[in-house]
């Protein structure tokens, strides 16, 4: 008795380690290939930005030519006020890579306490990406 209830043991885990090779297998086929993480220093940073209408993403102008976009963890209202800027701070860090290094907020003119705004996300655009981007949200 013994014998057989190793051997159902033994195919029971087979099979569950079986069926997660294969789940993960899946999974990974699903995703869409990811970039390299390509990093900036604040100094990059040019100064200019553009937030899309619904205040959930941000364009970034880094060093002469770059763009990259900021997705939001939730819409940053206070981005859409006329005199508003962006505060970038590096978190933990002095180079921006992942949104964990993002300490971002916004602030009016004449200062205000700034609001936070949560990075999820962060992506440098190719040339064919920025040159796709309407005028209006061209940093």
């Amino acid at each position: 008795m013994r014998r057989r209830e190793h051997a159902m043991v033994m195919r029971w885990t087979f099979w569950v380690i079986a069926g997660a090779l294969a789940a993960s297998a899946v999974g990974a086929e699903a995703r869409p290939p990811s970039r390299a993480p390509s990093c900036f220093y604040p100094s990059d940073w040019s100064g200019g930005w553009k937030a899309t209408p619904d205040s959930k993403t941000i364009y970034l102008r880094v060093r002469a030519h770059d763009i990259y976009r900021l997705d939001l963890g939730s819409a940053c209202p206070d981005l859409q006020a006329p005199d508003a800027h962006l505060i970038l701070n590096a978190q933990g860090t002095d180079v921006f890579c992942t949104a964990l290094d993002f300490d971002l907020g916004v602030a009016e003119v004449p200062p205000t306490i700034a609001a936070s705004c949560i990075v999820r996300r962060v992506t440098e655009l190719t040339p064919a990406e920025a040159a796709a981007l309407p005028k209006s949200l061209r940093p």
